[in-house]
């Protein structure tokens, strides 16, 4: 063998080791490659808190599975949030942000629904997946997409509207409620539904009304609800909205039982709605008060540890935006982990895989198939009120 040859066949198994030499790298660094989960939601104005709330719930569970080392064989997950301000074309901006730019696996929506109504079509067409923590109009789901993208943990529009006429008349002995609902697609999903809740029992509301969510006086409306002889209001309205509906009652000096969706709780309610905010009992899906479960315990320790201002149950305010967020990442990483890896139609059809996930909320059995992509269910609603500015349990009222 001459000396050309052995330098040539040196030569290539040089290039050989160094190849598998990067290769090595490559492979070693894809699989500590970060999963980024992305989130849309309100970090300013007046629904921040439950912005701040649904971050602190997915960030509690970040920091939970990362600790045990991931998914898929040591892969840590990575939050990136966007502030919608509550706008759907914000929304959507963000939403292309985050998928095209960020790359994100799974796609968070936040509180309102005309902005995830508005986001959706844009994940079932590049095929990310969507988890709503929040946003509970029935059509975010419902969405007549096949395949069908959108999955939530959160209360559903039509759902709840069952449970507010059931707590209505059980409660307040209603025969004869009325409708104050925000103008926008979340207010007409309610209406469909509250109506179809009342056709079925062979109720008919003393009326329908409309506001504006920058209405400073809903006065009319409230009259004209009062004059049709309402014995009991179902009011649907984020923070603002549903404060200036207390203060319209207050000029009017009307005092009729209020049965709201849970849009109080999204902010400075009792700042902006004054002493009658207590008047309004609405729908949670949990609450840190009273006795809690293992996993309630344990994430009631960990928010005390990463959040200095929370010292109790009180604190940890709106507590469904945590909960509600906590038990979807934990189901959104066992949908990646059942995908194998992160391509959006598998992460899809791992959620259906998911047999059960011992939760925040409630043990979730089989909490997705393809008919049904919401895991949260009639029997999973606590109603609450405001009491001392905190949000507690109707049943643990002091």
């Amino acid at each position: 063998m001459n000396f050309k040859s052995v330098f040539s066949r040196a030569n290539r198994l040089l290039r050989y080791a160094a190849f598998a030499l990067v290769l090595g790298f490559s492979v070693a660094a894809g699989a500590q490659e970060t999963i980024k989960i992305g989130l849309i939601t309100a970090l300013s104005g007046q629904s921040a808190r439950a912005g701040e709330a649904i971050t602190r719930g997915l960030t509690i569970a970040i920091d939970e599975l990362n600790a045990k080392g991931g998914v898929l064989g040591g892969r840590k997950f990575e939050l990136v949030r966007r502030d919608d301000e509550a706008t759907p074309a914000k929304g959507v901006i963000a939403a292309r942000e985050l998928i095209f730019k960020e790359k994100v696996a799974v796609l968070f929506g936040g509180l309102d629904t005309p902005v995830s109504l508005a986001i959706v079509p844009i994940v079932n067409q590049e095929k990310v997946p969507f988890m709503g923590p929040w946003a509970a109009g029935t059509p975010i789901t419902k969405n007549n997409a096949n395949p069908n993208f959108a999955f939530r943990v959160s209360a559903v529009d039509e759902i709840v509207d069952k449970a507010m006429l059931q707590y209505a008349q059980k409660t307040f002995g209603a025969k004869k409620p009325g409708m104050i609902l925000i103008n926008n697609p979340w207010g007409e999903s309610n209406e469909k539904g509250l109506s179809a809740a009342l056709a079925a029992k062979g109720i008919k509301p003393a009326g329908i009304e409309k506001f504006e969510g920058n209405d400073v006086d809903v006065v009319p409306q409230l009259t004209r609800l009062k004059a049709a002889g309402a014995d009991t209001l179902f009011m649907v309205g984020n923070v603002g909205p549903s404060a200036q509906v207390v203060k319209s009652l207050d000029r009017m000096g009307w005092k009729v039982p209020i049965v709201s969706h849970w849009g109080p709780a999204g902010g400075r309610f009792t700042e902006l709605a004054g002493p009658n905010a207590r008047d309004v009992h609405f729908v949670q899906t949990y609450s840190f008060f009273g006795k809690q479960s293992p996993v309630g315990e344990r994430v009631m320790k960990m928010l005390m540890t990463k959040y200095p201002d929370i010292k109790g149950p009180g604190d940890v305010t709106p507590a469904v935006g945590v909960a509600n967020a906590y038990d979807a990442m934990h189901l959104v990483a066992l949908a990646v982990q059942n995908a194998g890896g992160t391509g959006g139609d598998a992460i899809r059809q791992g959620f259906y895989k998911i047999a059960s996930y011992d939760g925040l909320i409630k043990k979730y059995a089989r909490p997705f198939s393809p008919e049904v992509h919401d895991a949260i269910t009639e029997n999973d609603y606590v109603w609450t009120q405001f009491i001392d500015n905190q949000i507690i349990p109707v049943e643990l009222k002091k």
